[in-house]
This record gives C-alpha cells, structure tokens and sequence, in this order.
C-alpha cells in the first residue's frame, strides 16, 4: 500500500511540480485539496514536473472536508511547525496520509487542532519561519519509505 501525500491549497506551482516528482520515484500518492493557488495546466507546474505526471495517481478534492469523507484517513499526520513531536519520533506504516499545509499559512487550526499527536514538525534552528515545502515533503517521505525499508526500490 502507498504512501499519500496531501497538499492542503497549495499555492506555488514548482513545489507542487517538484512533489509530482517526488511522489513519482517514490511511488506515493498525490491529493490535491482545491483551492489551488495555480491552474493544474499552469506552464510553470508541468516544467517541474517533468514528464513524470503521467506516473503519479493525482487525486483532487473540493474541500478538506471531502478528501476526509471520500478518503477516510485511518492514520494521518499534519506536518507543521507548531507540532510538539519530530517527524523522526513517530512510527510510520504503509498507507499512512501526510498532510502539508500551503505555502503562506499552513494548515488551518482547526484541523491540526482536532488531532494534536498526529501533528509533527522538522526542526529547525529558532527564528527562521519554516522550510520550502517541496524539501519539507521530500524530508518526511524520505523517512517514512526508510522506516519501511524502501519498498521496491533499487
């Protein structure tokens, strides 16, 4: 079973173009949570994406409410800075749902607060608001795959 990624209103079209790539040579799953900050046939997206679009299973959703009700996440973790526990601290299974936030202002409160240990962070050095949420992505599924020893890679 793949992994999935969550974009929540993704705002910038390279990071979701360079998640595209991300989730194609790792095999996850891409959901999209509309509004999107871009159109999916914006010139800028389709260049990071290269040409791995046609190899990663894209889901789109109207609402967060939506992707919940025609999902059903059994386990699902918010990747935010207010998270209390590293993305290194919890134990992932093929399946799991990671959720990141758009690009200006994260994932609304009323989300994360709903399910507070399922909120994790990266850390990061004081004073710095957050990082690039490609490299985010690609950091928290890099992990999650080595925890379950990188299934059909070579």
């Amino acid at each position: 079973m793949p992994f999935h990624i969550v974009l929540y209103q993704p705002e910038i079209p390279a990071n979701t173009g360079n998640i595209v790539r991300t989730c194609s040579v790792t095999g996850a799953h891409l959901h999209l949570i509309h509004p999107l900050g871009f159109s999916v046939d914006d010139k800028q997206l389709k260049r990071a994406g290269l040409d791995y679009w046609h190899e990663v299973p894209i889901f789109h959703y109207d609402s967060y409410e939506d992707f919940v009700s025609k999902m059903a996440p059994e386990r699902m973790f918010f990747i935010e800075t207010t998270g209390k526990a590293f993305y290194t601290d919890k134990q992932y299974q093929d399946g799991d749902f990671f959720m990141f936030g758009k690009e200006t202002t994260g994932i609304p409160s009323s989300i994360t607060e709903a399910q507070p240990n399922q909120v994790i962070r990266i850390p990061m050095k004081e004073g710095v608001r957050s990082l690039n949420l490609s490299n985010t992505v690609a950091i928290v599924a890099y992990e999650a795959f080595r925890q379950v020893d990188f299934p059909n890679f070579k």
